[in-house]
């Protein structure tokens, strides 16, 4: 690590593993917004580390970033960290003025006329908390306040806010940014991955701890060799993703949007990772790792959910796999040993 980057590790971990606790985010999944965390992570510039530092930010880049997105997974962190970092970063792309408050990705269908957006997002983040979102129309970053906005409350499955959000003729400010069709989606899957990296790592973490605490026929089951196994390739998992993400966004720092296919992969593996590693950490923890009152479960549940955000594994496979038919046989040995 360097200097940044190692400023930002004891940053957000100190502040998160002091800060996320239980309690909060029971509360955070009973509806209750941690305002006092948020002002934490604000001040300490975490949402703000993509940008320049004339503009108030780090001025770091997306290996910075991973460090951030990470310790917000591993924390299971209840805030909109990751999508107002990426929020953040769209602005800066478009020359825009980075605002306070709470900001949030509207991802949708949206229409930009006369300087005002109309459209809905199906499926924001903390949406009924944003101060303002941020949306890509046509190539376009556009900046809305979110009061006034329709506002209707839904939940995914680890109980994080996924509220739709519908705008009518809402003022915005809108500008030009050198970003690929498929922004929100790209890099959007990007933060996913990193944050679903971080969590598996606390999956590998938590279940190793486990096994060497609970006891059965007089030893820790960590000494039995079946869970010794499991527990190898539950590491394996997580100690994969955080490479393959890390890759991903050095790539995404040296090649901008030509890193479409790292970011794929990196999504595809951390997907794939998901489901093998949340089998193995709750068959570690047996019945007590099912139950609310164990922990366990806030990292499994948000590893389910984020799988699914952003483009599944699936479908960015099958993307790839369109890419790799239409460029032909011959270039993909080239294409893939070029990475």
């Amino acid at each position: 690590m360097n200097e940044l980057q190692t400023i930002l590790s004891d940053s957000v971990n100190g502040l998160l593993s002091e800060r996320v606790t239980k309690t909060l985010v029971q509360k955070a999944e009973e509806g209750e917004f941690p305002a006092a965390l948020w002002s934490e992570v604000e001040a300490n510039g975490l949402t703000l580390v993509l940008v320049p530092e004339e503009q108030g930010g780090a001025g770091g880049t997306w290996a910075d970033a991973a460090i951030v997105l990470k310790a917000a997974g591993e924390h299971v962190a209840p805030l909109p960290l990751a999508d107002a970092l990426l929020a953040n970063w769209f602005l800066v792309q478009a020359g825009i003025e980075v605002p306070e408050g709470v900001t949030t990705l509207l991802d949708g269908d949206f229409t930009l006329e006369g300087g005002k957006i109309s459209g809905e997002a199906p499926s924001v983040p903390y949406g009924r908390n944003a101060k303002q979102g941020v949306a890509i129309v046509k190539g376009e970053v556009v900046l809305v306040s979110l009061d006034g906005a329709e506002v209707e409350e839904r939940i995914n499955v680890a109980r994080e806010p996924r509220d739709r959000v519908v705008l009518k003729g809402q003022a915005a400010t809108a500008k030009k940014a050198p970003l690929p069709d498929n922004a929100m989606k790209l890099y959007g899957a990007l933060v996913r991955a990193c944050q679903m990296a971080g969590a598996l790592g606390y999956l590998s973490s938590q279940s190793v701890a486990y096994a060497n605490e609970r006891t059965q026929f007089g030893k820790p089951i960590g000494k039995f060799q079946a869970i010794q196994q499991q527990l190898a390739v539950l590491s394996t998992q997580a100690a994969a993703c955080g490479v393959v993400t890390d890759h991903a966004c050095a790539q995404a720092d040296k090649r901008g949007a030509d890193a479409a296919f790292e970011i794929a992969v990196a999504k595809i593996r951390v997907d794939d990772a998901s489901s093998i590693a949340t089998s193995i950490a709750h068959q570690v923890h047996g019945a007590i790792g099912f139950t609310y009152e164990h922990g366990l479960h806030f990292a499994t549940r948000r590893l389910w959910s984020w799988r699914a955000e952003f483009g599944a594994g699936r479908e960015w496979a099958a993307e790839l796999g369109r890419a790799t038919i239409a460029a032909g046989a011959d270039a993909l040995w080239p294409h893939v040993t070029a990475r």
